[in-house]
């Protein structure tokens, strides 16, 4: 049985979010096994040494192992969990950063600010221009340098478009303070840390429209710092990336 649905976790997305659900399932089975372990032993307890007149002191304690027997068990399922489950997902998704950039994944920027995101996409080169805070204004909220070469392509996304089976690198930044970028059904998040961008990466394995939210409490409108993640097929995407870059070109080299 699949306790991450009975937990309501929503179903995965990507490719690697079987391997996280097994780990939830397994802790989580783990847990019970320990709640009805030790809620047995607390009954037992309760019956055994409840109170009774006259009654005899006993000067021996305990001389069963069992308590001991039963805590070095609970470590070595503890260790288990961590060097068989943690550690080696831990191991993959990292191992794997050489893999994806080998195939030419998607590439986005994505900035948090308060409360929302926004998308920066590098055009039909694949190079993102250079940006600066000090050109942020109104009609430049991500402070794109269009005076870069590689920039006259570029456009930004109130909302997050992606294809299908296809390897995604987001490049996770913020505008002001700490906010933490979270889709749940692809099974990431990753904190949005000022002063960085930090990537994470996926492959979408079906088309879907979803939220995205922010993780970290980042002030008065946290609760309404909702994205949109919307995958669809390759085609479409390539559409639509086309559609955006030539608009782009043509407002940019006009300026």
């Amino acid at each position: 049985m699949s306790l991450s649905k009975l937990l309501g976790i929503p179903e995965n997305y990507s490719a690697h979010g079987s391997q996280v659900d097994h780990m939830i399932d397994v802790v989580h089975w783990f847990m019970i096994a320990l709640f009805i372990g030790w809620t047995v032993f607390f009954l037992y307890c309760i019956v055994r040494f409840w109170h009774k007149n006259h009654q005899k002191a006993s000067y021996t304690g305990v001389r069963s192992h069992l308590s001991s027997h039963l805590e070095v068990g609970v470590i070595i399922v503890e260790a288990v969990l961590l060097l068989g489950f943690a550690f080696p997902l831990w191991a993959d998704r990292v191992d794997s950063w050489e893999r994806v950039q080998a195939l030419d994944p998607v590439r986005v920027r994505v900035v948090g600010w308060q409360f929302g995101w926004t998308y920066h996409y590098p055009g039909a080169d694949g190079k993102f221009g250079r940006t600066d805070a000090a050109l942020i204004s109104g009609s430049n909220d991500l402070g794109i340098d269009y005076d870069d070469p590689n920039a006259l392509d570029d456009f930004t996304s109130p909302i997050l478009k992606l294809p299908v089976n296809r390897p995604v690198v987001l490049n996770i930044g913020t505008k002001d303070v700490i906010h933490n970028y979270a889709i749940v059904p692809m099974r990431v998040q990753q904190d949005a840390i000022p002063g960085r961008e930090i990537p994470m990466w996926f492959t979408p394995i079906r088309t879907l429209e979803t939220s995205v939210v922010c993780g970290q409490l980042c002030g008065e409108g946290h609760g309404n710092m909702v994205g949109t993640l919307e995958v669809v097929p390759e085609g479409d995407f390539d559409s639509w990336a086309v559609a955006q870059t030539d608009s782009a070109l043509k407002m940019n080299t006009a300026q």
